[in-house]
């Protein structure tokens, strides 16, 4: 994956941290036996993937036709 850029642009960086973020907060909220924090912070997840995909939509994440498994052999030959 390191050859193909997967996952190195701003949209999943943003979106990982966020997600990252809310799953801490959860895990804190899981052993101070919070429900309502744990479900609140499970929306932070969520809200992490919806940033990153808007992110994405904006440009900011890698388009699909570049992903080298997408290429076809002569797209291949045009980019060198």
């Amino acid at each position: 994956m390191a050859g193909s850029s997967h996952g190195h642009t701003p949209a999943a960086w943003t979106g990982v941290i966020i997600a990252f973020i809310g799953f801490c907060v959860a895990g804190m909220f899981m052993v101070m036996a919070e429900p309502v924090g744990f479900w609140i912070s499970i929306g932070i997840v969520l809200l992490g993937a919806v940033v990153g995909g808007i992110m994405r939509m904006m440009g900011l994440g890698q388009p699909k036709h570049d992903h080298p498994a997408n290429r076809t052999p002569e797209t291949a030959d045009a980019k060198g």
